[in-house]
């Protein structure tokens, strides 16, 4: 494995840097970690509250609809289905209770310790040639802001749809998928000047962690999309004409800077745009694993500037519980994406799909119009069903980002750090078909999953087991937030196996199969957590070979 020149967080060091009492005073870039007001590291943890301020289609089951994709044409279908008078109802009820009071709370107890507020300027400025600002938008921003302060969560203030649109895409409601901010003069000064009034409202305000000035601008090039890379040069213009004009207002607030390609390119980070700033870059369907991380990594220790990654997610639980506490091991926090969307698995809030939801759909894809009244009627029900004491809480999403007691692990999501020989251990290097965690060496064997049913980002990268024979290991480290937790482990013996299971270095269980391939899921009764909150389960095999499909901690 290529050594990193980063320093490996421990379970111990995790715990202290994303605990909520690190919420202090304006955050800052120190070298290759984010500070606090102290000047003590904080890692930062959280979910994003999007379909909030930008509403996007899928969040309301509506996948790949142009009509309904983005703000603009999903308040045109409702207006043709409710009516003008109950459209704007429906928007000031849905903006005024989407997000709450209630949300905010139940995040941070949940162990978070951050959120990022995807704005979207329409309702912040007026679409008209004057620079009009809509106070109603910002009365939103501001109440927020004090639930945050109320409850210890940073806020990141997140462009997400900008003046002309900074992508050219649904995600920023440009109009002809465009990204206009870059080609139109007037867009360019709009968002100019919304950034300086954000600046001026919000100079003061230490629970604002940063200013994420684009989310995601100038989209690739993809059937029936141009390519826009040509305005690479005017991105570059926009970041220091902004941060030029900001500066001029407020000198403290840290800047999250975001590559084109959906954040993932690195070509803009040829200069540092402001000494406060983090390299902010986003991950979706990829192999949650080091090399996911690490092209940012070496970009960090670089230009020696802390990484954040601001939004991730859309996929199964497991892909959670390995990617996350993965990225904070390297000294990288994360953002997830969304907080909230209907009939969510993935999200920590679940709205319940109205009764006749399918109408809506069915009309979208050229059905029949169910009528006004009925129409009505169900968006009425959504609006009861959005919030918060309606919704189905999914504790199990968070348990999965923390690793904690309740999720499952796959077995070739061990522990990749601090490295062979301490988080595992191979006889030789092996090559695999499969490139997941081929930096270790460690071998594995295709099996058989249930094939998942369409989610997100999902890419079956766990159809494969970790193998084991004798003399190797693997290590695989939870949070330990209760006392006591029994483990489950699916495992199969491949040649007259015998292992021995370890949990914080203690013996606690010895598994012999006397076939092969010998298929089991073992309960074991594990010792108590350390005293550092740890629970680290370590699979050796003494004999033959062995292969492990999973491991949970219940």
């Amino acid at each position: 494995m290529k050594p990193i020149a980063v320093k490996i967080k421990s379970q111990l060091e995790i715990n202290e840097k994303t605990s909520k009492s690190q919420v202090c005073g304006y955050l800052k870039a120190n070298g290759t970690s984010i500070v606090n007001g102290n000047g003590d590291e904080i890692l930062l943890t959280g979910w994003g509250l999007g379909n909030w301020f930008l509403n996007e289609g899928y969040m309301w089951k509506s996948f790949h609809n142009s009509r309904f994709d983005r703000p603009r044409r999903i308040e045109r279908v409702i207006e043709e289905l409710t009516g003008k008078a109950y459209t704007q109802h429906f928007f000031e009820v849905f903006r005024s209770t989407y997000i709450t009071e209630a949300e905010i709370r139940d995040l941070a107890e949940l162990g978070y310790n951050s959120v990022r507020i995807p704005i979207h300027w329409r309702l912040l400025m007026e679409e008209d040639e004057e620079i009009t600002f809509i106070e109603s938008g910002f009365k939103l921003i501001d109440q927020c802001l004090d639930w945050c302060e109320k409850y210890s969560l940073y806020a990141f203030i997140d462009m997400h749809g900008a003046p002309g649109g900074q992508t050219g895409a649904n995600i920023d409601d440009s109009i002809d998928d465009a990204p206009r901010l870059f080609i139109d003069e007037h867009s360019y000064r709009q968002c100019i000047e919304l950034w300086k009034e954000i600046a001026r409202r919000y100079k003061d305000r230490t629970i604002v962690g940063g200013y994420d000035l684009l989310n995601e601008p100038i989209r690739p090039e993809s059937s029936g999309i141009k390519n826009y890379d040509h305005l690479l040069p005017q991105l570059i213009a926009f970041y220091e004409d902004v941060i030029h004009e900001i500066r001029k207002i407020d000198d403290k607030h840290m800047f999250s800077i975001e590559g084109h390609h959906w954040s993932t390119s690195t070509k803009v980070f040829d200069r540092v745009y402001d000494p406060n700033m983090v390299i902010h870059f986003h991950r979706y369907g990829c192999n949650p694993d080091y090399q996911a991380f690490e092209e940012f990594v070496d970009l960090s220790l670089k230009m020696n500037l802390p990484l954040w990654l601001g939004e991730t997610g859309e996929n199964i639980l497991e892909w959670f519980s390995a990617m996350y506490p993965l990225a904070l091991e390297l000294n990288i926090g994360y953002n997830l994406w969304p907080a909230k969307k209907m009939e969510a698995i993935n999200s920590p809030y679940s709205i319940k799909e109205p009764e006749g939801w399918h109408e809506i759909l069915s009309y979208l894809e050229g059905g029949k119009h169910p009528g006004y009244q009925k129409a009505r009627t169900i968006f009425e029900e959504l609006l009861h069903n959005i919030r918060f004491e309606n919704c189905v809480k999914n504790t199990h999403v968070t348990d999965a980002v923390f690793r904690q007691s309740g999720t499952r692990v796959m077995g070739i999501d061990f522990d990749e750090f601090p490295g062979s020989g301490d988080s595992y251990l191979s006889n030789c290097y092996h090559e695999n078909e499969h490139s997941h965690r081929c930096n270790t060496g460690m071998k594995l064997i295709p099996h058989t999953r249930p094939v998942q049913s369409k989610i997100g980002f999902y890419n079956q990268w766990d159809f494969n087991a970790l193998a084991l024979e004798k003399g190797e290991f693997a290590c695989y480290t939870f949070a330990g937030n209760k006392s006591d937790c029994e483990w489950k482990v699916s495992i199969r013996g491949l040649e007259n196996g015998e292992l021995i299971v370890y949990e914080n270095d203690e013996v606690i269980e010895k598994i012999q199969f006397v076939k092969e391939p010998d298929y089991r899921t073992i309960s074991i009764s594990g010792v108590k957590q350390d005293r550092r909150g740890v629970r680290r389960l370590k699979i050796e095999v003494m004999r033959g070979e062995a292969a492990v499909d999973w491991v949970q901690l219940t």
